[in-house]
């Protein structure tokens, strides 16, 4: 009988040994409430300050994949960032609830800058116990994809793409020489981050920039919507009064969709995911002229309808399949904490030494008081490059990569370059690329080598956490695991 089976495997024709490795494609999706209480630090800036008012809420927004094989679950989090410890706690849940692999969850903030922080008592220490905001975060999101796999149907799925140029800017600007202010550290710069808009000074964006808003759709047989991934390479967009929380842009491109797209009835709801793709050095600012003043969340709104409006759009030209093969990696790649020589630690200490206490007031960034305005920058810096100069050899970085039939999706843990996120495009053995930045924790910038030369806020220590060669390594490491996952499916 043995021989009989496998003599028929053997003749069976291709197609029937793809529909006897693949089922019907299934997909459910949730959305979990985030939303701290009043009183928890927003971060964004050198300071954080606590939460006086809530203008929309936050969200863990859920999907859920199943082809018959392997389980996927996405996480898209209104977070700036969330620490790597919230990460491991809550795929570690995610497993306990669901059975879905720890390696095949993705969780990954947005950045926006107007959320309670999940980074917890410090965003340099690799390891650390979990604060009450990060364990209700932690099980929020295992909630919520509970909830997605409680609502897993049958499905369709496509990809598409949609064009949205006008909301990116490289924000890194090469300036006329000696008119670049120095780094904190004194170091002379060739670049300036987020320059005055129309100075005659600027000479030229110093990277490029990614419009294209990358998607994957999901639909019942016959029609009804059921969720949409989408990433795009925009840092957020701000505009936000006072002491506010607010998920940025992302949320309101994820509203706007669902309102096109979605019907009014008491089905299960849509629900639509926009992940920040690589927008390390992309803004919604155009520095070639001055920008036009806004009404507070104005900017946002425009920002997030226009680009829901492009992918709806878009979505009336995408080809709809019943089955995808899922398929994940995951790996932790040594890389080395960025090296802090010892003249920044005897300029760090004369920070501190000099730096005026204050009895009460936001405290700086990995500081240990407030201090006044004028010194809040520095006496930032100085405390991160004292942490980071006693962190353990080497950080081992979280990569991921995902394979949904011929869609292909990486990861990094960190606020990654736009050039980076075009090379992966380009060098990705799929048809179908892109990428999704801080996933699995918070790991600073992430420049590429050139840059370092260059200068600018991304590449001073204690914004940028690893070595100069990182982002290669990082891309060389996840387009291994890439090729590893097209080989998955032969």
């Amino acid at each position: 009988m043995r021989t009989l089976l496998l003599l028929l495997a053997l003749t069976l024709p291709p197609a029937l040994h793809a529909a006897a490795a693949s089922a019907p494609l299934r997909a459910g999706a949730a959305t979990s409430n985030l939303t701290p209480p009043l009183g928890t630090p927003i971060v964004g800036g050198f300071a954080p300050f606590p939460a006086a008012d809530v203008h929309d809420e936050l969200h863990a927004r859920c999907l859920v994949l199943d082809d018959g094989r392997t389980k996927l679950a996405f996480v898209i989090c209104d977070l700036l960032g969330l620490h790597r410890m919230v990460s491991v706690e809550a795929r570690r849940l995610i497993t306990a609830a669901t059975g879905i692999p720890r390696e095949n969850v993705l969780i990954a903030g947005t950045h926006t800058h107007s959320a309670g922080t999940a980074l917890g008592e410090s965003r340099f220490a690799y390891e650390q116990p979990l604060d009450d905001y990060q364990r209700f975060v932690a099980h929020r999101i295992a909630d919520g994809v509970q909830r997605a796999a409680n609502q897993l149907r049958p499905a369709e799925i496509a990809f598409g793409t949609a064009e949205a140029p006008e909301h990116v800017f490289n924000r890194r600007w090469h300036m006329k020489e000696g008119t670049a202010p120095p780094s904190p550290f004194g170091k002379v710069e060739r670049v300036k981050m987020n320059p005055p808009a129309g100075s005659p000074n600027l000479v030229e964006p110093a990277g490029p920039v990614d419009p294209t808003v990358s998607f994957i759709a999901l639909r019942e047989p016959g029609g009804r919507p059921i969720s949409l991934l989408a990433a795009y390479s925009l840092h957020y967009v701000g505009g936000v009064p006072g002491r506010a929380i607010s998920a940025d842009y992302f949320a309101v491109f994820c509203e706007e969709l669902k309102r096109l797209v979605a019907p009014a009835d008491d089905g299960p709801p849509f629900v639509a995911l926009l992940a920040n793709g690589t927008s390390g050095d992309i803004n919604n600012i155009d520095f070639r002229a001055p920008s036009p003043r806004l009404p507070p969340y104005e900017k946002m709104r425009r920002v997030g309808r226009d680009v829901a409006a492009k992918v709806h759009a878009s979505l009336a030209r995408v080809t709809w399949r019943d089955r995808a093969e899922l398929a994940a990696r995951y790996r932790e790649l040594p890389v080395q904490w960025r090296t802090i020589g010892p003249e920044v630690i005897a300029w760090a200490k004369e920070t501190e030494a000099r730096a005026p206490r204050l009895e009460k007031g936001d405290i700086p960034v990995g500081a240990k008081w407030p201090t006044t305005p004028d010194w809040v920058q520095r006496l930032s810096y100085a405390a991160r490059v004292q942490i980071l100069a006693r962190a353990e050899q080497p950080a081992r970085i979280p990569l991921q990569a995902f394979r949904i039939g011929d869609i292909h999706i990486g990861t990094f843990p960190c606020e990654t370059f736009a050039e980076t996120g075009l090379e992966f495009k380009k060098r990705s053995p799929f048809a179908h690329a892109f990428m999704v930045e801080l996933n699995h924790g918070y790991f600073g910038y992430l420049p590429t080598p050139r840059h370092f030369e260059l200068g600018g806020y991304e590449t001073w220590p204690g914004t940028n956490y690893l070595e100069p060669q990182a982002a290669v390594k990082m891309l060389d490491a996840l387009l291994e695991m890439s090729r590893e996952l097209r080989g998955a499916g032969r």
